[in-house]
């Protein structure tokens, strides 16, 4: 994952790759501890506000995922869910929740979300997903909220859309086939009756016909080539099995004689 921009100054070949304890321990917890972090490379953007597709030019570092801290309301003044709720959709928690140790003690929790564009209950499903990091036990926190909508004052929200690699062949497969190909199956569909039969087989035929016809053309071309036209190969296939040893052999290019007494029945 590359930087599109920083607000710090990151050495050259930054990666930012943190495990999922690394994430709850030195960014989510000191965020709701009003530590500094790290590096400065996560903005706080309430993401509710916004759909995920205008998400990547909110963000301060990432090319393929990108990371906020993010603050939680209450879908009802006195319940515990959050309202999931964005400008043009929603989104809805898939899978169960993980839990996040560093070493033996419980840290965090890892929720995994994913966006849904119309509204409840006919939504349709979107490749963009959502990891969402909240401490395993904020309430402890000092509670700023009592009364109001704010659930949390910060989670740290991880945002990327998934690739469907199936999709992306489809569209591949469909720009590769230029309309000129469509033309030349149209082409093919048309072909004359008297050009087609160039590609059809007599059911019975000699090897000279063939010849003639051009049907074998290749071989004839190999059998001509530099003079190797093998006349006594010809002539045997010809009239071997009649006995003749003496009947004058065919000139180059010309159709061995058809002896009468060649005949099978008689």
């Amino acid at each position: 994952m590359e930087g599109k921009a920083s607000s710090s100054d990151l050495p050259p070949g930054f990666r930012f790759h943190p495990t999922d304890e690394e994430l709850i321990v030195y960014y989510l917890r000191n965020q709701a501890m009003s530590r500094p972090c790290p590096v400065s490379i996560i903005p706080e953007v309430d993401i509710y506000k916004f759909d995920p597709w205008q998400l990547p030019e909110k963000a301060l570092f990432g090319e393929n995922e990108w990371y906020f801290f993010s603050p939680r309301d209450r879908k009802y003044p006195n319940g515990v869910r959050p309202n999931r709720a964005a400008v043009s959709g929603y989104w809805k928690a898939t899978g169960t929740d993980k839990a996040i140790h560093s070493g033996s003690d419980y840290v965090g929790v890892k929720k995994a979300l994913v966006f849904y564009s119309g509204r409840p209950p006919k939504g349709v499903k979107t490749d963009w997903i959502m990891h969402e990091y909240r401490l395993n036990n904020p309430r402890k926190l000092p509670n700023q909220h009592k009364g109001t909508m704010r659930l949390d004052d910060w989670v740290l929200c991880r945002i990327y859309k998934k690739r469907n690699l199936a999709k992306d062949l489809l569209e591949q497969k469909v720009e590769d086939f230029q309309p000129a190909q469509m033309d030349d199956l149209v082409t093919f569909g048309n072909i004359d009756a008297s050009e087609q039969h160039i590609s059809t087989f007599p059911r019975i035929c000699s090897i000279s016909h063939l010849l003639d016809m051009e049907y074998l053309s290749p071989i004839s071309q190999l059998l001509y080539d530099n003079n190797s036209y093998n006349t006594t190969f010809d002539f045997h296939h010809t009239v071997g099995n009649a006995g003749i040893d003496d009947v004058e052999k065919p000139k180059l290019g010309e159709i061995p004689y058809q002896y009468p007494f060649m005949d099978s029945g008689n």
